[in-house]
C-alpha cells in the first residue's frame, strides 16, 4: 500500500532577477503543501546555466559544425524551494541532441579529413 500523497500542481509567485514577479505552475514533490510565498527563480536559472555549460563543454570537445539541444524543465517545489527537473518531452529521451558535420570535416571519432 502506498501512502504517499499524489503530487499536485499549483500556480506560485516567482521573483525574477530584475524584480518582476511572474506566476508559474509548480508540482509539489513531497508531503508538504506548495506555499504561496514568493520564490526566487535563481535556482532554475542556475540549473539551466549548469546544464548548458556542461553540454557546451562536451560540444567543444567534439566540435560539430552545427549542434542543437532540446530539453524540457519541469518546475517543482521540494523542501520549500523551487527546483528544476528535466522531464520527458515529446520524444523518447530527456535530452534530444542533434550534431552535424559538413562533408569533408574531421570528426573526433574517426579523425578523417
Amino acid at each position: 500500500m502506498n501512502f504517499a500523497p499524489e503530487p499536485h500542481t499549483q500556480s506560485i509567485p516567482v521573483k525574477l532577477e530584475d524584480g518582476t514577479t511572474v506566476y508559474i505552475e509548480a508540482t509539489s514533490t513531497g508531503r508538504e503543501d506548495v506555499a504561496v510565498d514568493l520564490k526566487s527563480f535563481s535556482q532554475i536559472t542556475e540549473a539551466l546555466e549548469g546544464i548548458s555549460r556542461t553540454l557546451a563543454q562536451s560540444l567543444q570537445k567534439i566540435q560539430p559544425d552545427k549542434a542543437s539541444v532540446k530539453f524540457g524543465l519541469e518546475l517543482a517545489i521540494e523542501s520549500g524551494n523551487l527546483t528544476a527537473v528535466i522531464v520527458k518531452g515529446s520524444s523518447k529521451a530527456n535530452l534530444e541532441i542533434t550534431l552535424e558535420w559538413n562533408q569533408g570535416s574531421a570528426t573526433p571519432s574517426d579523425g578523417r579529413q
